[in-house]
């Protein structure tokens, strides 16, 4: 892009070009060099927004974690409807067909990332640990409504869940797992009475 010209939405538009590069050519291809020339902008407009590249970094991991939110709103929203199954299954398919499982292995591989982002995760792996409290919430909502039944341990449930789904969709080439597959595991997790 030329010097001088404007570009909209300057954050998204590195945000998005960081993800691209991470899926296509993983975590040790991420740099901020890499990361402008997908971008199609100068070096110096990374460097205008963000004090260095970590920082960059931990601001695209946030604002997934954001989205994450957002999707925590929306299944919670849901309880009380349709099947639990089917509702863990599209959460877990929406949330690792998504570049999530690339940004899992960008944060486990730096440690200046891994450190800035401690501020706002003391424990467990960004994106992994909002994935588990959005199921916990999920499946809390959902016993207290009695579609699970009353003794299901959700605090014990959520991690097997994100940690199996982190599983199945983790090294598959851009080929996610079939929905079967995955619900065929929730539904061997998730005690539901709905079904």
């Amino acid at each position: 892009m030329p010097t001088g010209v404007a570009i909209r939405d300057v954050r998204e538009q590195l945000f998005d070009a960081a993800e691209r590069v991470l899926l296509r050519d993983g975590p040790n291809a991420l740099t901020s060099r890499a990361v402008t020339t997908e971008a199609g902008c100068a070096k110096g407009v990374l460097h205008r927004h963000f004090a260095d590249f970590d920082a960059f970094l931990a601001e695209l991991v946030l604002d997934r974690v954001r989205r994450i939110d957002d999707r925590s709103a929306a299944l919670r929203a849901a309880a009380g409807t349709g099947s639990v199954v089917d509702h863990v299954t599209e959460a877990l398919t929406d949330l690792f067909g998504s570049v999530a499982v690339a940004m899992v292995g960008l944060v486990t591989s730096r440690d200046g990332l891994r450190a800035r982002l401690r501020g706002t995760t003391p424990v467990g792996i960004p994106l992994l640990t909002e994935a588990t409290a959005m199921v916990a919430g999920y499946l809390a909502a959902e016993r207290e409504l009695g579609r699970i039944p009353a003794d299901a341990e959700v605090e014990t449930l959520a991690p097997m869940l994100v940690g199996t789904g982190h599983l199945l969709f983790a090294d598959r080439n851009g080929t996610p797992p079939e929905r079967a597959a995955v619900r065929k595991v929730v539904s061997g997790i998730v005690p539901d009475t709905t079904t």
